[in-house]
């Protein structure tokens, strides 16, 4: 019996896959890193969850108007080796980040950096970089 024909199969079938999961991850080239933002606010919500880790941030702008942040941050699997627990950010807290704002001004962004209450410090990985301001 010949197994040719079956291991070209696989290995191409493993081809495909693997391509689709490189595919399917974005850039951060959507995130504006030269003008970074500290935005000090409110927690709406905390997701741990993969891909990405979200916190949903309420705050008020330079003009006093509401808004509501999305912030994208690393995998739970990065945040964990750089010392942050699934359990750290509550709803409700009160929180300052830096950010790198969307390139489309919508109130969503990459995270560079976390004060918590508690004035602890956390960055977001390296992929991600470190804040240019402080």
């Amino acid at each position: 019996m010949n197994r040719k024909p079956l291991a070209a199969l696989c290995a191409l079938l493993s081809l495909l896959f693997a391509s689709n999961a490189a595919v399917a991850h974005h850039s951060f080239a959507m995130f504006d890193h030269e003008h970074q933002i500290k935005v000090t606010g409110t927690v709406k919500e905390f997701r741990w969850q993969n891909p990405h880790v979200y916190i949903e941030l309420g705050s008020t702008d330079a003009k006093g108007d509401a808004r509501v942040w999305t912030i994208e941050c690393a995998n739970p699997g990065i945040l964990n080796r750089i010392g942050w627990k699934f359990n750290m950010i509550k709803p409700e807290d009160k929180i300052t980040v830096i950010i790198a704002p969307l390139r489309t001004g919508e109130p969503g962004a990459l995270l560079k950096q976390v004060t918590l209450a508690d004035g602890r410090k956390f960055g977001n990985g390296g992929p991600a970089g470190p804040p240019n301001i402080e």
